[in-house]
């Protein structure tokens, strides 16, 4: 069998292309936390998932219209196929979530930038392209796999350095007070103590 040296190495590329925006995206996540979750370990879900037609309609007509408003703007999307078809959302949190394929998780240690990988589960069809001598060889990919396929409740389970059930509930409590009062930033602002 013939091997085309340049597809290899494009795939290669675009593989660690994906690693930095794996670093990217928990970065961005760590930056943009709760406030709540500042002293406490917390999770970080990466998962997949699909954008509609009606999705990719509106970034095509948002990317075109900027291109007509902007002239220094450059269009992402020449045509609507240009358009991904799936993005990564990416979620902190408190407890683990259900693993799936096409997910990540690592976990985060506050103060600081320490991470850990707990999974990365990728589409079932790409199973055995991190296996080992494959191009995509990776030993945490593949333990992932082996504990998703034959010991999902071990990857799912409730780690030591998890917060009490009590007290997540007290803190997305107070999370969703605060995004559910619309007063309550300008009341802690200080323009709003000024006025008084």
């Amino acid at each position: 069998m013939k091997i085309n040296t340049l597809e290899t190495h494009d795939r290669l590329l675009e593989f660690k292309k994906q690693s930095d925006l794996i670093a990217k995206g928990c970065q961005d996540c760590i930056n943009n936390r709760p406030k709540s979750f500042e002293n406490h370990p917390f999770y970080i879900f990466a998962h997949k998932r699909t954008i509609e037609l009606d999705e990719k309609e509106r970034s095509y007509q948002k990317d075109f219209h900027r291109s007509l408003l902007d002239p220094g703007y450059v269009r992402k999307y020449k045509r609507i196929e240009d358009v991904p078809s799936a993005r990564i959302i990416w979620q902190p949190r408190l407890t683990k979530p259900k693993a799936e394929e096409n997910s990540m998780l690592f976990k985060a240690y506050p103060p600081g930038d320490t991470l850990r990988v707990i999974w990365i589960i990728p589409d079932r069809e790409l199973f055995s392209s991190s296996v080992k001598n494959k191009m995509l060889e990776n030993k945490t990919v593949q333990e992932s796999i082996y504990n998703f396929k034959f010991h999902k409740d071990k990857l799912e389970a409730k780690e030591d350095d998890d917060l009490p059930d009590h007290i997540i509930n007290k803190i997305y409590e107070g999370i969703n007070q605060q995004e559910s009062d619309p007063y309550l930033d300008l009341f802690n602002s200080n323009e709003f103590k000024l006025k008084i």
